[in-house]
């Protein structure tokens, strides 16, 4: 089993974007010597949730403070990026990091975000598969050209070359996971052979109905039996160590409503579009029901049942739910202490040679 840290760089209310930036570098700094298997990244525009606007720019600076944990991007937003930028950043830093880098990318939502960087809404309805596939292309071929409906350029060297790395047995490009929350992502990510990373809002049997589903359509687009069943999928949910089950909901539910009416209260649409937000405390309530949340043992035996009723090995837990630094850092060292030892297969966190660690897509 791989632990990972979901990191949002989250605002609290009373902080500051640098107190976010802050916690977020130190819970990745902490994540290290805690024994976890990687840390990922969120990537967020113009609002509170979370205060880092560009994941790879982070995940550049992580690779740099860090020796053996795999940094991720959950997601770097696709329709408010070049996909050739992004190919290029992501070919660098896997280069640069000995393979230590994994390209999360996603939609992301309807949000201004997409006027304020060009895209408008046309790139997030109907312009992602064709981004997807450039960005594909861009870190898989020596040269790439494009006759799409929103990218038309004549065919150019690609440089840095992903599969040009000079460590023997490094993959021939980062690994890509594509964030999926509903059957149509779920068919884009299993036709493209693309390993899923699936939100925190979801419980275990809509995790593993997805799965099965992305099962069924990669198969049937020609992927190999053994590549399909053992595909990497992610599973992001949130974490939180105490000695006692009460003491961890009491944490996140002081801290985590505010944050959500904070930051999931500030986003607004490109389009003027109605949207209806979640409630924070119902929502709050909904994660510590989800997640591992409580004493050691009962952490370690909601990830164990989650990986067998889903087949998902790989987890992107939210450490930062107190809103506090010294909690933040408290809870990583003990689900590296406290939990992961008790995961099926023992401290797997630690081996970063499985999985993403050492396989391409």
């Amino acid at each position: 089993m791989f632990v990972g840290a979901f990191v949002l760089a989250a605002q609290f209310p009373g902080q500051g974007h640098a107190e976010a930036l802050h916690r977020a570098v130190r819970a990745v700094e902490v994540a290290e010597h805690a024994g976890l298997h990687s840390a990922w990244l969120a990537e967020h525009h113009f609002v509170p949730y979370g205060t880092c606007p560009s994941a790879t720019t982070l995940a550049a600076y992580l690779l740099g403070r860090t020796e053996r944990l795999r940094i991720g991007t959950a997601v770097s937003v696709l329709p408010t990026a070049h996909p050739v930028a992004l190919g290029e950043q992501a070919a660098l830093l896997h280069l640069t990091s000995g393979g230590r880098f994994t390209l999360g990318v996603g939609r992301g939502g309807p949000w201004v975000d997409l006027e304020v960087f060009g895209g408008g809404l046309a790139a997030y309805e109907e312009g992602f598969p064709e981004s997807l596939d450039l960005l594909l292309r861009w870190l898989r071929e020596p040269r790439v050209g494009a006759e799409g409906r929103r990218y038309r350029f004549r065919e150019v060297a690609v440089v840095p070359r992903a599969d040009e790395a000079l460590e023997s047995g490094l993959p021939p490009s980062p690994p890509v996971v594509l964030a999926c929350t509903s059957p149509s992502s779920v068919r884009l990510a299993a036709a493209r052979g693309l390993p899923m990373l699936l939100g925190m809002h979801c419980g275990d049997a809509e995790k593993a109905e997805m799965v099965a589903m992305w099962r069924r359509e990669a198969e049937a687009a020609g992927h190999p039996h053994e590549v399909v069943a053992r595909a990497p999928h992610v599973s992001a949910g949130v974490v939180q160590v105490a000695d006692t089950r009460e003491e961890a909901v009491e944490v996140l539910a002081k801290a985590m409503p505010g944050w959500f009416r904070l930051g999931l209260g500030a986003h607004v649409t490109v389009d003027g579009r109605r949207r209806q937000m979640r409630d924070p405390v119902a929502y709050t309530d909904l994660l510590c029901s989800l997640h591992p949340v409580g004493p050691p043992a009962l952490c370690a035996e909601r990830l164990n049942a989650t990986a067998e009723r889903t087949g998902i090995t790989q987890f992107a837990l939210l450490v930062e739910g107190s809103g506090d630094l010294a909690a933040t850092e408290t809870n990583v060292h003990r689900v590296g202490r406290e939990v992961l030892p008790l995961l099926a297969g023992g401290e797997s966190g630690s081996h970063t040679g499985a999985r993403f660690g050492r396989s391409g897509n």
